[in-house]
């Protein structure tokens, strides 16, 4: 339980911290120099940087159940909007699936925030994995 509630605490630190102390100031420097047709596919980079941090903050400190503990600490930011922040929000998502069964217009919209979503959460567990403890390598002096 506590390994658990480490990997929440550790993972929301640096997910907050990344996003509202380095990743906003950053983007706002690099948005003007970069152009309006680039500013959100940095946004998504950086996105995708912070959560990669977030879950190698989670699974460093839950080892040696890395894995697990980032997908518990990915499961609480299911239920957030980030607004601004992080492009993250699942909350929308449902909505929007919910709008997609009723009217077809909104299937691309769709098809792309459904790529966004896991493109996202795939960077957050990829952070957990390098988080992970190194195995010795195998030698053949020992």
């Amino acid at each position: 339980m506590i390994l658990w509630a480490r990997a929440i605490l550790f993972g929301w630190v640096a997910l907050l911290g990344i996003a509202y102390g380095v990743e906003g100031p950053l983007l706002s420097l690099t948005a003007p120099v970069l152009g309006v047709e680039w500013t959100a596919t940095v946004h998504l980079m950086f996105d995708c940087l912070t959560l990669t941090a977030a879950g190698f903050a989670a699974g460093r400190w839950s080892r040696p159940r890395s894995i697990p503990a980032a997908l518990v600490f990915a499961a609480t930011l299911c239920f957030w909007d980030f607004g601004e922040a992080v492009a993250l929000n699942v909350p929308w998502l449902a909505r929007l699936i919910w709008d997609s069964l009723h009217d077809s217009r909104f299937i691309d919209s769709l098809i792309a925030s459904v790529e966004t979503q896991v493109l996202l959460f795939g960077c957050l567990v990829a952070g957990a994995g390098l988080s992970r403890a190194r195995e010795k390598p195998v030698s053949i002096l020992s």
